[in-house]
């Protein structure tokens, strides 16, 4: 009898481990407190109103010894401030597609001269993400419309699916990106660079995630949606969504 209790507590501690949970919310804002403070990264400090990262990292619910995907990280301005955050014993993999390697020539090299022990930053040979091991959290900032762009709604289920499968069970999908207007579905991905917020929770919900909930810090009425997010009477200010989505488990 006792060696069967051993056993399954040993048991539980494993699927327990295996399962991934927000931290508690103070937790999560001193941890992300601290990594936006960090001296080491006063170059991006300027950025940090405009994107409301304090308010997006904490939404997330990421905290200390996750393991985290940064995908497509442009140049590394979210891998810098997780490495901070989940700290020693967790990991960020910040990763370029195939068909995004151009885009990482210059940020790739950057990146990885920082030196951080925690980031394990490549462009994959592949053009579904994928990971050595899975994730809490897999986070994509104004990419996700992107992925329309090869072969529309085949595309963002693939994507979809893959980013299911990297993730742990209760593991956390949080997509940003700039919002069509209602009822557009992907008809803007590939000319104003927008998606319809309605359509990414359809392609992932039908993924077999659940919604959690929306920020609404980066929403702008006063963007019709009509323009191309670089034209410059709206770059920088365009209507963005923050959507978080949970693997089930």
């Amino acid at each position: 009898m006792m060696r069967f209790r051993h056993a399954l507590a040993a048991t539980l501690l494993l699927t327990t481990a295996a399962v991934a949970r927000d931290h508690p919310a103070a937790q999560t804002k001193a941890a992300v407190a601290k990594a936006l403070a960090d001296p080491a990264r006063a170059d991006q400090a300027k950025d940090d109103d405009r994107r409301h990262a304090a308010a997006v990292l904490a939404f997330s619910g990421v905290g200390p010894g996750d393991t985290v995907v940064d995908y497509f990280p442009g140049s590394g301005y979210w891998t810098r401030a997780f490495t901070n955050i989940v700290g020693a014993k967790g990991k960020v993999y910040a990763i370029w597609p195939k068909a995004g390697a151009k885009y990482a020539a210059k940020a790739l090299p950057a990146l990885k001269a920082r030196g951080f022990a925690n980031v394990t930053a490549e462009v994959q040979t592949t053009d579904l993400p994928t990971a050595p091991k899975p994730v809490d959290l897999f986070w994509t900032v104004q990419n996700y419309h992107d992925v329309a762009n090869e072969n529309g709604e085949a595309s963002l289920t693939a994507f979809d699916a893959a980013v299911f499968k990297m993730l742990k069970p209760g593991g956390t999908y949080v997509v940003i990106d700039h919002a069509d207007a209602a009822g557009t579905g992907i008809i803007g991905t590939d000319t104003r660079h927008r998606i319809d917020p309605a359509a990414v929770r359809k392609h992932v919900e039908a993924a077999g995630f659940t919604f959690v909930g929306e920020s609404n810090v980066l929403r702008n009425p006063a963007d019709d949606h009509s323009k191309a997010v670089f034209d410059d009477s709206i770059r920088g200010r365009t209507d963005q969504f923050v959507y978080k989505f949970r693997k089930p488990g």
